[in-house]
């Protein structure tokens, strides 16, 4: 009698949310609820807190879809939603405050991209994106680059993981115009947050059973900086004798990915390496819309996807879609009703996994593969026809079938 009492009142809050359309979130159909009755707030009670931060372009309908699929398989979660953004003037100190009050206090999160600005005069040197990530110290991102079932690509199965330092480095936001026409533009590069990001990816090896670690650097022109962060992945991989270290050059790294993928297992580097060596990579896997992310600080993950951004043309983005030369949010597909929520929905299954929800992260995970390996609903981007509201039915549809 209970569980069909919890089933009424989710119907009953579904039916609410889609009569009651909040108007300052645009058209990507989020909704606020306002107060829970007691009936809902028992519910509530049963539920993992897990922080959302929807983010630009695409990222609310990415986030809706999420949704949508955890309502079908009856996730315990409850999200806490936050619409910050840089390019939306939605980034105050306050607003940043309570999304950092809020991941510390659940400890985990799910986020959108949040696009920045391009040129110096629209917005501050450090970016919404980099401030989180001081302020919650996610100092290791992580990019699993595993080809999926379905998705043809010119190499063969791949299953590699790029993890990138992401709190210094070139994106330290320390520049300055020193005379007209002259900028200085500093990279940090400390052996303490080097020593922590190469001991990182030695424990990630050990724990998920991976047999080697490249460290990717330029040590032979930034002979100080990347010579640093060389030397402190040298210096822990001696505390780790079961596990292959090697190092490589960034362009000659490239060079490899290209041509022989499958040669790296796990691959540690600084800040701007990192940056391009995963969109790199997850172009080997079909693109940006079927891989997932994670952010680790000591207390704390966030789960994130990320976008290429389709055109080169910033100004029809600008007049277009009104997003201020957006990085990587995919704008011009903004309301289009196309995008690709796989990457999302990995995302989402990681998250569960990551709480414990063994069983309904399966649950996801499976459908989604499915979906994939039947190879019938197809987004644009693998060269199909569905849009992403019929792909998220097509996963809903397939709970439990895999």
């Amino acid at each position: 009698m209970a569980a069909s009492g919890k089933s009424l009142v989710r119907i009953l809050s579904r039916a609410v949310q889609r009569q009651t359309p909040c108007m300052t979130c645009g058209p990507q159909r989020f909704y606020h609820l306002g107060k829970p009755s007691l009936a809902e707030a028992k519910v509530d009670s049963d539920k993992m807190r897990v922080t959302m931060i929807p983010g630009d372009g695409i990222g609310p309908e990415l986030m809706f879809s999420v949704k949508e699929v955890f309502t079908a398989a009856d996730v315990p979660v409850k999200f806490e939603e936050f619409w910050v953004s840089e390019v939306q003037d939605r980034c105050t100190a306050e607003h940043m405050n309570e999304v950092v009050d809020s991941v510390n206090r659940n400890k985990v999160a799910i986020k959108g991209i949040l696009a920045t600005p391009s040129w110096f005069d629209m917005g501050e040197l450090q970016s919404v994106n980099m401030q989180i990530r001081k302020k919650l110290d996610l100092f290791a991102n992580v990019v699993r680059v595993k080809s999926l079932p379905g998705v043809k690509t010119r190499h063969g199965d791949l299953d590699f993981v790029v993890i990138r330092e992401q709190t210094e480095g070139e994106y330290s936001a320390l520049e300055h115009e020193s005379v007209p026409g002259v900028v200085e533009s500093l990279k940090i590069i400390t052996r303490t947050k080097s020593e922590r990001i190469a001991k990182f990816a030695f424990d990630y090896a050990t724990k998920h059973g991976r047999n080697k670690v490249t460290a990717v650097h330029k040590a032979n022109i930034m002979k100080l900086a990347d010579g640093m962060f060389l030397d402190s992945c040298r210096g822990i991989a001696k505390l780790y004798p079961k596990i292959q270290f090697e190092s490589m050059i960034v362009d000659n790294t490239c060079m490899q990915l290209a041509s022989n993928p499958s040669q790296f297992d796990v691959m540690v580097m600084p800040n701007l390496y990192g940056n391009i060596i995963d969109n790199l990579a997850a172009g080997l896997v079909g693109g940006a819309g079927v891989v997932p992310g994670e952010s680790y600080s000591p207390d704390c993950v966030v789960f994130e996807s990320f976008r290429f951004k389709r055109t080169h043309n910033v100004f029809y983005n600008l007049l277009i879609y009104g997003l201020q030369g957006a990085r990587h949010p995919f704008a011009q597909a903004v309301g289009r009703n196309i995008a690709n929520p796989t990457a999302m929905l990995l995302c989402a299954a990681n998250m569960l996994a990551h709480l414990n929800l063994t069983t309904h992260a399966n649950l996801v995970k499976g459908s989604l593969m499915k979906v994939l390996r039947d190879k019938k609903i197809r987004t644009t981007d693998l060269k199909g026809y569905a849009t992403t509201t019929e792909f998220t039915n097509a996963v809903i549809s397939n709970l439990g079938r895999s």
